[in-house]
């Protein structure tokens, strides 16, 4: 029985990153309550799997380390641009992955969300040069990053927890 709420807690999470990437795409904003939602859903997964994964101690871990690192750059980023560079949603998304995760899971999930963001980024920038018939311009180029963490979430979780079978 604990095995079908777990798998229903990863398809909800999957749902939720989709959803927020949507939502981030279309208002570049992170609900607080959705990435909530996300955190909790890593909280019940980890009660019904009994700690199999990721341990009471990093869960804890792996929150504050994705939460605190991203926060880092975020605070020197925006030093140095004078601007807000990334959101608080997306500190706050990596905070709960890190939930999911665990510490050492989270920065593979963050490296690979970067990686993402980054393709993101350059066709969003040739895509705006074809547009305007223009050379690719990055240096004021803004894209939502919720999506690409998503992906680095994903990706992640799917190498975490390959081993999962409710079944």
């Amino acid at each position: 029985m604990l095995e079908w709420i777990a798998l229903a807690c990863l398809c909800g999470a999957v749902t939720l990153l989709i959803a927020l990437s949507v939502v981030d795409l279309k208002t570049r904003l992170l609900p607080n309550e959705m990435v909530l939602g996300f955190a909790t859903l890593g909280f019940v997964f980890h009660l019904t799997t009994l700690t199999s994964f990721v341990s009471v101690q990093n869960i804890f871990l792996g929150g504050f380390i994705g939460f605190a690192s991203l926060y880092i750059v975020r605070a020197i980023a925006n030093h140095i641009y004078k601007t807000d560079t990334l959101g608080l949603g997306d500190v706050k998304l990596i905070g709960a992955g890190g939930l999911w995760l665990g510490p050492d899971t989270i920065m593979l999930a963050m490296s690979a969300g970067a990686f993402a963001g980054l393709i993101h980024g350059v066709y969003e920038a040739f895509k705006i040069a074809k547009k305007t018939k223009t050379k690719p311009d990055f240096s004021r180029l803004q894209i939502p990053a919720g999506p690409g963490f998503a992906i680095g979430l994903v990706l992640a979780g799917t190498y975490k927890f390959w081993n999962f079978n409710p079944f």
